[in-house]
């Protein structure tokens, strides 16, 4: 299997499927699907040991991907579909930990739209920390206590993400540590389509190659679920899949440039992804690109997120109570 580049653990065993690495299930790696309400999918994949993390390069754990339908930013009742499922499976990554003292962190740079899934989310939760250590007569009892930080990035601030999550969790002492990151997809139709929930925490700065500082349990100290939205897909990725429709559109319609047509088949996909990685690179650079109206599903997103995180913590919360808070 070739590195198209990916934070999905889905596509990373779709890729090992689509190179024959297995005929049905990949060694050390269990996945199972569910169709919920208006058309919206829930892939579980998970990780149970070292097979398993050297053939999806990721950490041991469970990787939860709900996908929506296209256009989905479109209809009112899919969003509110999409926030309850959100917080369905954060729920189950939860598990058994404490939600007394939870801090949820916004990753990325808010001046950069694909990366600033994570500060916007941020905006949406509901902090109740203060409220509670200050005026706890005054909060209804189903509220947990949540608190929130937007902690920038190393190029604005100096300061590795990690260094400040760590710093601050040290001092706060949350039970339960949630980060929200923008990712990178190789499949155009789950760009700001798809969340993807992880109870093996996040990397900043993962989704761009830009690989920092975990923040996971071994680093932090608590339990810490990522979850992160594909908002970009390497350049290269597009153009291959590009080629690839290409062959099986003249594959598919008589006539044509056969003698085209078969060079490009003889071609292994590898190769042919590696050739167009390298043309790119020389000509124009190692290009990450975005939809043209990604404001607008980011921010939609980012809200899923946060709704799905407010009701997945606080007891009996709906949306409505959520719009009446927020």
């Amino acid at each position: 299997m070739f590195n198209r580049r990916t934070d999905l653990a889905l596509e990373m065993r779709e890729l090992l499927l689509e190179a024959g690495e297995a005929l049905t299930e990949i060694d050390g790696v269990r996945a199972e699907e569910e169709l919920l309400e208006k058309d919206i999918k829930v892939t579980t994949v998970e990780i149970l040991d070292k097979n398993g993390e050297e053939a999806l390069n990721k950490g041991k754990g469970s990787y939860i991907t709900i996908e929506l339908p296209n256009d989905w930013w479109m209809e009112q009742n899919v969003y509110e579909a999409a926030c309850k499922a959100c917080a369905k499976e954060l729920k189950k990554l939860v598990g058994g930990n404490s939600l007394e003292n939870v801090l949820v962190v916004g990753l990325g740079n808010r001046n950069i739209t694909p990366d600033a899934v994570g500060p916007v989310a941020l905006d949406y939760v509901l902090v109740t920390r203060h409220l509670i250590r200050y005026m706890p007569e005054e909060i209804d009892e189903r509220l947990k206590s949540v608190c929130g930080i937007a902690p920038g990035v190393l190029g604005i601030t100096g300061l590795e993400t990690g260094e400040i999550i760590k710093g601050l969790s040290e001092k706060i002492k949350p039970s339960l540590i949630i980060a929200i990151d923008a990712l990178c997809s190789r499949s155009v139709k789950r760009v700001n389509k798809t969340i993807q929930l992880s109870d093996t925490g996040i990397t900043p700065g993962a989704g761009v190659g830009n690989r920092r500082m975990s923040l996971d349990e071994r680093e932090m100290g608590v339990p810490v679920i990522g979850i992160g939205v594909p908002t970009v897909i390497d350049a290269a990725t597009i153009a291959a899949d590009a080629i690839d429709l290409l062959i099986k559109n003249m594959r598919e319609n008589a006539g044509g440039n056969q003698g085209f047509l078969e060079m490009l088949k003889g071609a292994e996909e590898e190769d042919r992804f590696l050739l167009l990685k390298e043309v790119l690179g020389e000509n124009v650079g190692d290009f990450i690109v975005t939809p043209k109206d990604i404001d607008e599903q980011a921010e939609e997103m980012s809200r899923i997120i946060a709704n799905g995180i407010n009701i997945a913590l606080h007891q009996g919360i709906s949306l409505s109570d959520i719009d009446r808070c927020k």
